[in-house]
């Protein structure tokens, strides 16, 4: 084996541990509240009202863990002397200050929602479903386990956003590492099978336009419409949120009746 060759299988070993950690840590943490800690505590916002089964945490672990492996080559790819001069990854924050440091994240979010409702999309049609996205919608009611439960030709897909990120805006090594941890706790979030987000941040300007855990639990368990991921804006301009998305939000997000109240009745 060359020195580079053993580099770049050190550097897969690196980016796989980082990979396999980041959804341990977030995905361990979210299902360790919610599903083993207090899971009565927040009943009331079940997003369906059964839990998955065991062997359905096996298999979202197991196809996650398979991801990894597909993420973790995409990595050694990007920072390839082969590939990364075709990139705009800048070494020094200094080259574009702070503020657009920021700001890089930002755009890189903004492009992932918009590449993940078209692939997401294109996935679902009925030539490329079962090849591609089949694997992770065996998860009908999700866990967080299922948020990397991709079939391989998935997970090159999902993966790929880096590619394009890298070559469409000028970005920091940091700004992606920020950007790929938000991307990891939203789609823990997605799949958590039940909803945090309290009423005003639902109901408000700004967070109406907000992706929430029950709109992609509902795309599992309807199979259509809601392909979005950090956003709802795809979905609302081109008419593809379900039609019970807002009646099975408000029901999930209403304030418990005081204790009096249920006294009463």
């Amino acid at each position: 084996m060359s020195g580079l060759e053993a580099a770049a299988e050190k550097q897969f070993w690196f980016f796989y541990a980082v990979l396999a950690a980041r959804y341990v840590v977030i995905a361990g943490l979210a299902f360790w509240v919610f599903y083993v800690l207090v899971p009565q505590k927040f009943a009331r916002r079940k997003i369906q009202e059964l839990f998955p089964k065991r062997k359905d945490y096996v298999r979202e672990v197991g196809y996650s863990f398979c991801t990894f492996v597909i993420f973790a080559l995409i990595g050694v790819v990007l920072s390839s002397d082969q590939v990364k001069p075709y990139t705009q990854i800048y070494s020094h924050v200094s080259e574009y200050g702070w503020g657009y440091f920021g700001l890089s994240i930002v755009l890189a979010l903004l492009i992932h929602d918009a590449y993940f409702y078209w692939t997401h999309r294109l996935m679902h049609h009925p030539r490329l479903f079962k090849l591609f996205h089949l694997t992770h919608h065996r998860s009908v009611n999700p866990s967080p386990w299922a948020a990397f439960a991709f079939s391989p030709l998935e997970a090159v897909v999902e993966g790929s956003i880096i590619f394009v990120v890298a070559v469409l805006i000028p970005i920091h090594p940091v700004a992606i590492v920020l950007f790929l941890l938000l991307m990891t706790i939203y789609n823990v979030y997605g799949h958590l099978g039940y909803e945090i987000y309290p009423k005003w941040l639902v109901n408000s300007a700004v967070g109406k336009w907000l992706n929430t855990s029950t709109n992609h639990n509902m795309h599992h368990k309807f199979f259509k419409g809601n392909y979005g991921l950090y956003t709802r804006l795809w979905d609302e301009w081109l008419g593809t949120t379900h039609a019970q998305y807002d009646q099975t939000l408000a029901k999930l997000v209403e304030p418990a009746p005081p204790k009096e109240h249920l006294q009463e009745a």
